[in-house]
């Protein structure tokens, strides 16, 4: 029995598993030999970022051929289903993407510490962990395991004052609102004797329930949502997050935008839309409220940046207020939208913060900081200009590039659940993003200036990356069947 028992939750969490025994032999590897007097004290960020490479191809490989579905492992703890291994499947090539984004970051910000990419493969097991809960208990170990991993990672950069500052206002913060999560859970455990998805579930739908029970549970639900709102930087809880992305390396940046999300967001579908949906419409509000404001908030707070790394920040709060919209109807339609709008978000994401990471000053190697670098950038690099427009057009959402077509989702599923005041600020927000988005190709096309800011000749590597990141924006208004029967069957096996 013992064995069976064995069998049947070690291999349903293999690739989890592998991850984690791999992870911690690079760190011994890392270790030993980095600290060896007779190897002359190597460095060896390249090597153990190429080792991390490596290590989550092969668990995409043994995710995507992983043969156990639809059944819960460690007393249900983890949920092993179709849903949740292909959103793996996608976060574990987003994450192989940002490990490479990483090589040529770490040899011109001379970053040599081998705990860099360790750490971001910490934070990506932690991700698949939160993809796979089924209890609030795991849970909360995978978030707590993605955000102190995170903690340090914002931190990274100790000779610079704003990353420093970036690590201690994200620990703090995320320390509290980890607080509000625990203490939404004890509630909710406190009044239904139970941490299990399947048991909530149960009782959402449970009629005879004792009303200071009933009373308990909805406040142990705010607080679960307060902590999910600031875990995503949606308003009114989204303050920590333009200093953060700011002060943090870009890198790390990039990572914060794409991966933690994405749990994030999977957690909060399985979670309210599976165990909560018999109190859709008391939390339905809150999300509402949310979204309003999260919309209005990026848009406006976005038009008076003037550094890149801001204005995106605030253009991601903006994007969550969106996503929001998709969380706060309750149909196919709308998670087929918020995973279309998701998916589409981190693609657009990566493809303009790569942008930013390969763009460099052609006389002293500085990066891209502020919108007025960007100035003549089509007249010293049209390679660059292009992508740029691209990136920016597709952001902005603007006809036909992919953009667009994830907005136009969300609105058609808003007005569908006559959500017309919600429709109507995202249409506001959106023309006020293709203001701030727009001024930026205004700059870098049309501005006549005397002050030439030189590009740096990107690298063939880099080019690679940047047309397969712009042929991903357009490939869908040439062929968008595949995508969207990708797309459509994520959400088929989130609803079966």
């Amino acid at each position: 029995m013992f064995f069976s028992f064995f069998n049947y939750n070690f291999i349903a969490v293999l690739p989890e598993l592998y991850l984690t025994i791999c992870v911690n032999l690079v760190l011994i590897y890392a270790v030993t030999f980095s600290t060896s007097y007779y190897l002359n004290f190597p460095l060896l960020v390249n090597n153990v970022t190429w080792l991390c490479i490596q290590l989550l191809f092969i668990v995409l490989l043994l995710n995507v051929n992983n043969y156990l579905y639809n059944l819960t492992v460690f007393d249900n703890l983890l949920i092993i289903d179709s849903f949740g291994n292909n959103i793996k499947t996608f976060a574990l090539i987003t994450s192989i993407c940002v490990l490479l984004f990483c090589l040529n970051y770490n040899k011109l910000d001379n970053i040599n510490n081998f705990e860099f990419p360790l750490l971001l493969t910490l934070t990506i097991l932690g991700t698949l962990l939160l993809i796979s809960s089924y209890d609030l208990m795991s849970m909360y170990l995978s978030l707590e395991l993605q955000s102190f991993c995170s903690y340090i990672l914002a931190a990274f950069k100790r000779n610079s004052e704003f990353s420093s500052e970036a690590g201690l206002k994200y620990f703090i913060l995320g320390a509290f609102s980890s607080g509000f999560l625990l203490f939404g859970c004890s509630l909710i455990y406190g009044f239904t004797g139970s941490t299990s998805y399947k048991n909530l579930f149960l009782f959402s739908f449970n009629l005879n329930f004792n009303f200071l029970c009933f009373d308990g549970f909805l406040l142990g639900i705010i607080f679960l949502i307060i902590s999910f709102l600031f875990k995503v930087s949606a308003a009114p809880f989204h303050f920590w997050s333009p200093d953060i992305y700011e002060g943090s390396p870009t890198i790390i940046t990039v990572f914060f935008v794409v991966i933690p999300k994405l749990g994030i967001f999977i957690f909060f579908l399985r979670l309210f839309f599976d165990s909560l949906y018999g109190f859709f419409f008391f939390w339905q509000t809150l999300i509402l409220l949310s979204s309003f404001c999260s919309m209005l908030i990026g848009s406006l707070g976005a038009i008076w940046q003037l550094k890149l790394k801001r204005l995106l920040a605030f253009s991601s709060i903006n994007h969550v207020g969106f996503m929001l919209i998709c969380l706060c109807c309750s149909s196919f339609e709308s998670i087929f939208a918020f995973i279309f709008y998701l998916f589409v978000y981190i693609i657009m994401s990566l493809s303009v913060f790569l942008l930013l990471l390969v763009s460099r000053k052609n006389y002293n190697l500085k990066k891209i900081k502020y919108i007025d670098d960007l100035l003549t950038v089509s007249k010293t690099n049209q390679f660059l200009a292009i992508s740029l427009i691209i990136c920016f057009f597709s952001v902005a959402g603007v006809p036909p590039f992919i953009g667009f077509f994830s907005k136009m989702f969300v609105f058609f599923i808003a007005i569908g659940h006559s959500l017309y005041i919600l429709s109507f600020v995202g249409l506001f927000a959106s023309v006020l993003s293709c203001f701030y988005y727009l001024r930026i190709i205004q700059l870098g096309f049309f501005e006549h200036t005397c002050q030439w800011v030189s590009i740096k000749k990107i690298s063939k590597e880099s080019s690679y990356f940047i047309s397969f990141f712009t042929f991903l924006l357009l490939i869908f208004v040439f062929h968008s069947s595949f995508f969207m029967l990708f797309i459509h069957n994520i959400a088929l096996y989130l609803c079966l």
